[in-house]
Parts: structure tokens; C-alpha cells; sequence
């Protein structure tokens, strides 16, 4: 049995914008905020992350378009180097940047959904693990549920971001706030001697509000035409996001200044509320409820696909490769995030597990980019298929990306080692498990 290609290019670009806006447009603009010292300066970093991830766009409409493969990121791994580097990134999206992303992104929607409706002291945690069932239930029910559901949500935040710039560019607002909790002028991380040491450390929370337009590879062979809609999907879907971005910081900066911005971690809410008044908070708490519920529908939508894979490849438990007999839909792969990320909620150990590896995917960013470079050897531009899409500027192009990730990952590791460190300890628990499936999936074939 195989995938259903019921997917189309608009389906495909609302994979990729709602795989990048979740919670991080919202809240992680002032820590850019604190780590640079110009509103200048904010914008250029906006705007090189927004570069950054267009050159991962192109790379990964390379990599879709010539390998329209379930599983994507992980099938470029294992073909480009070796099956444990596809395995090692399937084990890390399962065990802690997939599943910890869905237990930390379902509190933060319970807690802006109960604010809406005016119960901000309510329990969190169970509205939490009910929205995380629920996009779990549209997706073990098929593809296009799953992906009709996603597209209404994504054009609602997508919306709402749209009127938020477009009331902080018309309505008229009084000199920008210090905002609630500033403690001075913002500048560059203590002890940092220079400029490229504080922009490093300013793209770390950056590249995390722009990274998720590799989803729509994940579900390549759910789309109609992969090798054409692949490319449009990636690179629209980003350019849109970088935009949106964009000018969202604008419209922060120019309404709370920068010491506001700063000064505040709900920039979003300070900014809704100087331009409408009070009136703002509930209508920024559903904006945030909205993002937020349309990112778990995408982490149960694209990144299961992942897992699928593993298992086809015989690395991994063999009925997580089986495809419901009705809904065509990798069942098994559904239920098991959805019990992972649901036992992470609950111990409240999700936002390390984060923390530990967020670093972690940016090493294999930088590794799919790297791929692109191996495949034009295995695979010259003269034996392609016609029509597969070529990332322009080569070598440059990707090969800046890979740079750019490596920056990204030891600047993270320069702010955070102990955290990095732990993470490369879990990340290792990958070694025995791989070696254990490699054995069993030889004593099976020997048979």
C-alpha cells in the first residue's frame, strides 16, 4: 500500500508557513532585542535569518525535487552518508526536538486559549494533552483532514500577523514605551568582544522562529506532483514567512522602541495593546492560541512521515512502516508521537529536552545542505530527470548555508555548553539503539 497524493501546491506552501510560524514571532523578538544594540541592527538580523533560511529553501527544493521520498530530511541523510545519519536525526525528531517541540507548544496554546476565555488561572496541562489528542485523531483520519485543517489555521494566523502590521503602519501611536520590566539600554551578551560574537548569539533564537520549511519534505510522496511542487512550496511558503517577519519587528520597534522591546518577553501582547488598548490582550491570546494549534496539527501531519521511514528501512519497530488500510496514513508513527509527546507534557521535562537539542538541528541542516554537494557527484545536472529543480547560485549558495550552520551550532554551544553537552549525551543514547536494529534487521534477512 502507499501514500495518498491528495496534495496539492497551496497545500504544500501551508505546510511549509505553518511548519515555520508557531509561538516564536511572538515572544522571541526581545531577546534579539537584548543582544543587539540598534533597531537597525535588529532588522539586519531578521532579515539575514530570513536570507538564511531562503538558502535552506533552495537547497531543500534540490533535495525534494530530485528525491520526492517520504521521510525527506531523513531519507537525504541515509542516502548522501550512511543509514545511521538518517537514523541519528529520526532518533533526535522522535525522542526530543519533534516531541518536546508538540509538549511545549500544546502548554503554551492551552495557556493563551484559557486567557481568551477569560480563565487564565485554570489548569493548563489538560487542555494541553486534549489539543495535542485532537490533531492527532484529524490525522490518523487521512492526509487531506489533516491538511485542510492545517490550511484554515495558517491562513488565520497568517491573517492576523497581516492586520498586526497593518495597524502598527496606520494607526498613530505616542513615542515608543519603555515597556513593563526594561532595565536599560539592551546591548550585546555580557563579555562579548565583538560584534559577530553578539550576532551569533542573536541568530540562535532567530534561526529557531525560522526553521520548519523542510516539513513540506516530509510528505513528498502525499503530493500530487512532488518534483514541481516541492520547489514552489519551500521557497514561496519561506519568502512569505521572511516578509511577514520582517515586518512584524518593524512594527514592534517602532511601537515599543527598542528599549521596549527589550524590556518586554510579550512583545507581541505590549504592541497589540498600545495600538487598540486593552481590548488587544484577548485578541493577541487567540492570534497565539491559533498559531499555535495550527503548529501541533503540523507536527502530527509532516514529521511522523520520518519514522515511517526508519521503519521501511528496517531500523525501526516494523509496524510503525504499515499505512492504515483505510485512511492511508502512517497509523502507528501517529499514535506513538502523540504517547511520547503526551508523556513529555506530563513530566514537565520537555522544555530541557528543548533546550538540550536545539542545537541539534542545525547540525543536520548543515548536513542536508552538505548532501546537495554529494548528490550533484552521484548524480550530474545531465542525468537528471527533466524538470528537477537545480538551487541556484551553486556552490555558493549552499555552501553558505552550511557555514551559516555551523555558526548557528557553536554559538549555541558558546551560550549553552552544559545544556549542548547534555544534549550530545541523549543524542548518543542513538548509537546502541541503531547497532540493536541493524542486528535484528540482519537476523530477519538471514532467515
Amino acid at each position: 500500500m502507499s501514500f495518498r497524493r491528495a496534495l496539492g501546491p497551496f497545500d504544500a506552501t501551508m505546510v511549509v508557513i505553518g511548519g515555520i510560524i508557531g509561538a516564536g514571532i511572538f515572544i522571541n523578538p526581545y531577546i534579539v532585542a537584548q543582544r543587539l544594540d540598534t533597531p537597525g541592527l535588529v532588522l539586519v538580523g531578521w532579515l539575514a535569518g530570513g536570507a538564511i533560511a531562503l538558502a535552506g529553501a533552495f537547497a531543500f527544493a534540490e533535495l525534494g525535487s530530485l528525491f520526492p521520498k517520504a521521510g525527506g530530511h531523513y531519507a537525504y541523510l541515509r542516502d548522501a552518508y550512511h543509514p545511521f545519519a538518517g537514523f541519528l536525526y529520526g532518533w533526535a525528531l522522535l525522542l526530543m526536538i519533534e516531541c518536546g517541540a508538540i509538549a511545549a507548544v500544546a502548554i503554551t496554546f492551552a495557556e493563551y486559549a484559557l486567557r481568551f476565555v477569560g480563565r487564565p488561572d485554570a489548569p493548563a496541562l489538560p487542555l494541553a494533552i486534549a489539543a495535542i489528542a485532537v490533531v492527532a485523531t484529524i490525522n490518523y483520519l487521512g492526509v487531506k483532514p489533516g491538511s485542510r485543517t492545517l490550511n484554515v489555521f495558517v491562513i488565520l494566523k497568517t491573517l492576523a500577523l497581516v492586520l498586526l502590521i497593518g495597524a502598527g503602519l496606520i494607526l498613530p501611536v505616542d513615542a515608543p514605551a519603555a515597556g513593563p520590566g526594561s532595565t536599560g539600554t539592551p546591548g550585546a551578551p555580557t563579555g562579548s568582544p565583538s560584534l559577530l560574537i553578539a550576532f551569533g548569539a542573536a541568530l540562535v533564537p532567530i534561526m529557531f522562529s525560522y526553521g520548519g520549511w523542510q516539513n513540506v519534505n516530509y510528505v513528498a510522496e502525499e503530493i500530487r506532483e512532488p518534483q514541481r511542487d516541492i520547489p514552489i512550496a519551500a521557497i514561496a511558503g519561506t519568502a512569505v514567512v521572511v516578509t511577514v517577519y520582517a515586518l512584524v519587528n518593524f512594527v514592534y520597534l517602532d511601537t515599543l522602541g527598542h528599549r521596549g522591546l527589550a524590556g518586554t518577553m510579550t512583545p507581541a501582547a505590549d504592541t497589540v495593546n498600545a495600538l487598540l488598548g486593552s481590548a488587544g490582550d484577548r485578541l493577541i491570546a487567540l492570534t497565539i492560541a491559533v498559531s499555535t494549534f495550527g503548529f501541533l496539527d503540523l507536527t502530527m501531519l509532516a514529521p511522523t512521515r520520518v519514522y515511517y521511514a526508519m521503519a521501511a528501512d528496517g531500523v525501526f519497530f516494523r509496524g510503525v512502516a504499515r499505512l492504515h488500510p483505510r485512511f492511508q496514513t502512517p497509523s502507528l508513527a501517529i499514535v506513538l508521537q502523540t504517547v511520547w509527546a503526551i508523556a513529555l507534557a506530563l513530566t514537565g521535562t520537555y522544555a530541557q529536552l528543548v533546550d538540550y537539542v536545539v542545537f541539534a538541528d542545525w547540525i543536520f541542516f548543515g548536513l542536508a545542505a552538505g548532501a546537495v554537494f554529494v548528490f550533484r557527484r552521484k548524480y550530474p545536472l545531465a542525468r537528471r530527470p527533466a524538470g528537477t529543480f537545480r538551487s541556484p547560485g551553486y556552490p555558493w549558495l549552499p555552501g553558505t548555508f552550511v557555514l551559516a550552520s555551523i555558526w548557528i551550532v557553536a554559538s549555541v554551544i558558546g551560550s549553552n555548553p552544559v545544556r549542548t553537552g547534555l544534549g550530545m549525551v541523549l543524542l548518543a543514547t542513538g548509537v546502541p539503539t541503531y547497532l540493536f536494529w541493524r542486528g535484528k534487521a540482519r537476523m530477519v534477512n538471514d532467515r
